[in-house]
């Protein structure tokens, strides 16, 4: 139904993304695989982890180069051994898919010590969507791709996230306090976007900081969302340095915050446009090999850019709001920045939801989807 972005890998590769991002069917057809194993099926998860040997007297036939499939690698991390052995013995070729590296960090050798490329496949983006687009549907419901086909994505997105909690985190034994987890998990989606307080979250949910910080690293174990670092000027020395924590896609942030039945109020259809701006530009980083890190900048006074990354040819800022008509206002956390990094040449976009492109020096405005189709033609980080 969509051509997806995502590379084709040309050697062993693990290929992680979050639950419902189609990680399976992009491997149907994208890879021609010799063999094939699906961990998701319980009694060959059971099967494999009893004897890993298996692996190895099922792939003896498989000739050097040939592809063998792992899907959910992380439901028998032991597997891991093995493979690195039919790696270096037999120059098999290996794509594990995985929704969580939680257990692979553990027990998987340092995800095969570098005999294995790492890659992430993300919902999908706005080059995938074509004639799809709708920008106001993707900030109210994401874009996992049965959120974006379904006629009921509600439905949808209320079933994601009660399995997210009963299969990841329960299944998984992550945390014994599952209660105190929902709630903590309630409160992070509604702050998501926003600089993070783990005290505040803590105190809200009725548990301990320590608990808090934990669970923030089972969200990232599990690909459920990522930091953005603040960055900072190295001649300064009063610039806010805390993270903001951004959820990995829009639609679920609303299911888990409990405002999924709601139409999105002005403020948080802010943090939602700037969730969906954010994922996207992270999937085209990441998808097109670059490694320049995404950031934000603040000052203590408030004066806030959304996203700023620091390239091999320069700098780029980019402004997110939700408005359908741009005020000069918008533009002040780019003008200081700008002011800054003088004489450095910095890109600067403004992204809304109006219809017209519009100069406000120093920053290029732009509706969100022509941004978007500025930003995968390659046009934004230079």
């Amino acid at each position: 139904m969509f051509t997806r972005r995502c590379p084709v890998p040309k050697r062993s590769c693990f290929l992680f993304g979050p639950r419902g991002t189609g990680k399976s069917t992009w491997i149907r057809g994208s890879i021609q695989a010799s063999a094939s194993y699906d961990l998701l099926d319980s009694a060959e998860a059971i099967r494999l982890a009893a004897d890993p040997g298996i692996l190895a007297r099922e792939t003896a036939r498989v000739r050097p180069g040939g592809w063998v499939v792992i899907d959910e690698i992380q439901k028998v991390p032991a597997l891991l051994d093995e493979v690195h052995r039919l790696i270096e013995s037999r120059r098999l070729r290996f794509l594990m898919s995985g929704s969580s590296a939680r257990k692979l960090r553990r027990g998987g050798g340092n995800l095969l010590a570098g005999r294995a490329d790492v890659r992430h496949m993300y919902p999908l983006v706005s080059a995938e969507l074509g004639e799809a687009l709708d920008i106001d549907r993707l900030i109210d419901y994401g874009s996992l791709p049965l959120a974006v086909a379904s006629p009921d994505p509600k439905a949808f997105l209320k079933s994601y996230a009660l399995t997210y909690l009963q299969e990841e985190i329960r299944a998984e034994a992550l945390t014994r306090n599952l209660g105190g987890f929902a709630r903590f998990l309630e409160i992070a989606a509604r702050q998501n976007g926003q600089v993070t307080n783990v005290a505040g979250i803590a105190r809200d949910a009725g548990v301990t900081r320590q608990s808090v910080q934990n669970w923030f690293e089972i969200l990232v174990d599990t690909l459920l969302g990522s930091w953005l670092p603040a960055w900072k000027l190295k001649r300064a020395t009063k610039q806010v340095s805390h993270p903001k924590f951004y959820l990995f896609d829009s639609g679920v942030a609303r299911a888990l915050s409990g405002r999924l039945p709601y139409p999105p109020m002005p403020e948080e259809r802010g943090f939602l446009l700037e969730t969906f701006i954010r994922n996207e530009l992270a999937a085209y980083l990441d998808y097109s090999g670059l490694d320049y890190p995404l950031t934000f900048w603040r000052t203590p006074d408030g004066v806030e850019v959304d996203f700023f990354c620091e390239t091999a040819r320069g700098f780029t800022a980019i402004e997110v709001k939700a408005a359908t008509s741009w005020k000069p206002q918008y533009g002040r956390g780019i003008a200081r920045l700008v002011d800054e990094l003088r004489p450095r040449k910095v890109r600067s976009f403004g992204v809304y939801l109006g219809a017209r492109e519009a100069e406000y020096p120093p920053c290029r405005v732009l509706p969100a989807g022509d941004f978007l189709r500025l930003l995968w033609a390659g046009k934004v980080f230079g």
